[in-house]
């Protein structure tokens, strides 16, 4: 209950804080590309439960729906302005959404996406899959997309034998500071 109640006070201190700049990314995605400004991909939630998590579109209309580290050279595929987005990590910030809607927390493993099954098996047996799924995590602050599968996942065990306010806190502040040096980002 404490940690929904913290999820929906940060949405709303994020709203404010990034309101004008989700309009700033909402004209470059409409003036340097074709197609809708979001892109709603289907992620594994709680319990494997299958959901819809939006982000503004970094990526070609038509691209395949797999892991970015699957795609033979994936900037081919990148929008104009698609590689600022995920650099800058704007792309995620319409999964405020998701926050409000209840299918994410602010902190908690990264929702795989439908298909990564080796990922999403290795959450189930490790009992990973029982948490709310995260806009960021201790994955997240320790290599994001540097990290191997089984790695995510030993650190996801690890979030869900040692999880607190405090962690999460702890982990909100130290992406924040990830993403301003941007560090950690392949694609």
């Amino acid at each position: 209950m404490m940690k929904r109640v913290l999820d929906l006070f940060l949405v709303v201190f994020a709203v404010m804080i990034f309101a004008l700049p989700g309009l700033v990314v909402v004209a470059l995605i409409r003036l340097t590309s074709r197609g809708s400004i979001l892109y709603w991909s289907d992620r594994v939630g709680r319990h494997n439960a299958i959901f819809k998590m939006p982000k503004f579109r970094s990526m070609q209309v038509g691209t395949p729906a797999v892991a970015t580290h699957l795609l033979n050279d994936p900037d081919t595929y990148l929008t104009p302005v698609g590689s600022l987005l995920r650099k800058s990590s704007l792309d995620e910030l319409p999964q405020l959404w998701s926050i409000i809607k209840g299918d994410m927390s602010f902190v908690g493993p990264r929702p795989a996406l439908f298909n990564q099954n080796d990922l999403i098996a290795l959450r189930t047996q490790y009992g990973v899959h029982e948490l709310m799924p995260g806009l960021t995590g201790w994955a997240q602050i320790n290599g994001r997309d540097e990290l191997t599968i089984p790695q995510k996942v030993a650190l996801d065990v690890e979030y869900l034998q040692c999880q607190s306010a405090l962690l999460d806190i702890k982990i909100i502040l130290m992406t924040a500071m990830r993403v301003i040096m941007r560090s950690g980002v392949a694609h």
